[in-house]
């Protein structure tokens, strides 16, 4: 992968950034007065002082000279922005053609994994929109289709289709990995073994798992129309949350009788926390323990920055039943709704474990580092819940983690083995 030029941070950064760049800055600071607001009432709070009208706010003085912080950064934010906006065009322009740095789209996808729910709800330009991408480009079917009129609409393209999904703070070239002189990408690898015509995912992770799943299904639904050769096979390989986009993806598909499900043949879930990740569990548990005393309660905001789409894998949320109408940082038992593996769909499931070998704490406690081999598996004590993978569609990989499920070639040699047209 390719390493950043530590010397030249500022070069990956496009014209277009700055404005979003500038949103965020004024929302850091309103977030660190708001914060600081909130230690200051606390401590003054156990000394029998009473607060402002609102939890957090101080009163007097005090509250006077907040309160003139947060009004001057809201007035100059909204200012820079109004200027910043009418600009934004012409930013556009400079950046017309030149395409994102790989360090530049990391970030990027980072940056969304963590708050690119505030980003939507803040019209911050920073914010990813969900594009199927072909050959590392965004497919836009009005302006292909125009196109089409004098050259081929994507000749190289064939019947077969392997949609490719990334994970929470990732994106779509981070599937392709170099390793000394060798390139690993499992999409490039089934194109080459199986025919497959590989297509990339690129979406805000910070969202709420199911919406998500409700703009793939759209999408989809256009690929199936508009894709230049009939369609034979359309299978999905997913990593992480990726899987749980895919599971969310059919089930609305299915509600709304689109006709894309049809064309489904496979799903490969490459570590898919189907029932939760702990470590978001965890980052919950943060909440309840910086909430237990006036001191540390004002700095439980800087966990509540978490996205909607981190905290939907406390229990691997797919549909909007499963947060709507709750808070989603209050701590509450597994109440998801029941979706089960799609009908007539061939599901396989990859799991890996750091561990040397199966046993309790490995399933439990350890898993790939971020997943447990329980989760990844579909398995569940409630037998409502478990999801019916088939023992020939399971595998487990040792001494793996969970990053390591990208771009290893045991696993490419993996799906090429499922994947092959059975014989007979």
């Amino acid at each position: 992968m390719t390493k950043p030029d530590p010397q030249k941070p500022l070069k990956h950064l496009r014209a277009s950034d700055i404005r979003g760049i500038a949103k965020l800055a004024t929302q850091a600071t309103l977030g660190v007065t708001r914060v600081a607001e909130g230690v200051h009432q606390s401590v003054w709070s156990t000394l029998g002082v009473r607060g402002g009208k609102a939890p957090g706010q101080t009163r007097g003085i005090t509250g006077l000279v907040y309160k003139s912080i947060i009004n001057i950064t809201q007035l100059l934010g909204k200012g820079s922005d109004a200027v910043l906006a009418k600009l934004q065009p012409q930013f556009e322009s400079l950046d017309s053609g030149k395409p994102g740095t790989p360090q530049r789209e990391a970030i990027l996808a980072a940056l969304n994994g963590v708050i690119g729910d505030r980003l939507v709800a803040s019209d911050n330009p920073l914010a990813t929109p969900m594009t199927l991408r072909f050959q590392r480009k965004a497919l836009n079917w009005h302006s292909m289709l125009l196109r089409s009129e004098s050259t081929p609409l994507m000749p190289e393209a064939t019947g077969k289709i392997v949609l490719i999904i990334h994970g929470l703070c990732m994106n779509d070239l981070q599937w392709c990995v170099q390793d000394q002189d060798q390139t690993l990408d499992h999409g490039e690898a089934l194109a080459s073994a199986l025919g497959y015509t590989p297509v990339y995912l690129r979406y805000n992770s910070g969202l709420h798992t199911s919406q998500n799943g409700r703009e793939l299904s759209a999408q989809l639904e256009q690929l199936i129309t508009h894709w230049p050769t009939p369609i034979e096979d359309l299978t999905v390989v997913a990593h992480s949350m990726g899987g749980l986009l895919t599971r969310s993806a059919v089930h609305y598909a299915n509600q709304a009788s689109l006709t894309w499900p049809g064309y489904l043949k496979n799903i490969v879930f490459l570590g898919t926390p189907h029932h939760g990740a702990p470590l978001e569990r965890a980052g919950n548990w943060v909440d309840v323990i910086l909430g237990s005393t006036p001191y540390t309660a004002p700095f439980s905001a800087l966990s509540g920055l978490r996205s909607a789409g981190i905290t939907d894998l406390r229990y691997g949320h797919v549909v909007d039943e499963d947060w709507d109408g709750h808070d989603r940082f209050h701590r509450k038992p597994d109440n998801r709704q029941i979706v089960p593996l799609p009908e007539g769909v061939a599901c396989y499931t990859v799991a890996a474990t750091t561990a040397a070998k199966r046993s309790t704490l490995a399933d439990r406690l350890i898993g790939d580092g971020l997943v447990p081999l329980r989760s990844a598996l579909g398995q569940h004590n409630d037998t409502q819940r478990n999801l019916e993978f088939e023992e020939a569609s399971q595998w487990i990989f040792y001494r793996m983690n969970h990053m390591d499920l990208l771009s290893s070639p045991e696993v490419t040699r993996q799906l090429v083995q499922w994947l092959a047209p059975k014989e007979g």
